[in-house]
């Protein structure tokens, strides 16, 4: 599905000239699907990032009776708002 993205992106940004491209369309069609592939897997990344921190610590949330869940949300919100990601 990106890549049919790109393409139409492509078409339409030179086919419209709005943009002057001197190489290949397809190098562009690469260049954006790798911006929006990039894009799509920040919040991926996050998570994984977010399980990595909370693994250390998950015995103590055990020991607190605190949810685990909650605490995933919470710490993920923090760093989205550290960082000024946009999800």
């Amino acid at each position: 599905m990106i890549e049919k993205i790109s393409k139409k992106m492509v078409k339409a940004l030179i086919g419209g000239e709005h943009i002057i491209w001197e190489d290949r369309p397809e190098k562009l069609e690469t260049i954006i699907n790798q911006l929006i592939t990039d894009d799509l897997m920040v919040e991926d990344r996050l998570n994984d990032e977010v399980k990595t921190l909370l693994e250390s610590r998950t015995k103590d949330y055990e020991r607190e009776m605190m949810d685990y869940g909650r605490v995933f949300q919470m710490v993920k919100q923090k760093l989205v708002r550290e960082r000024g990601l946009i999800l």
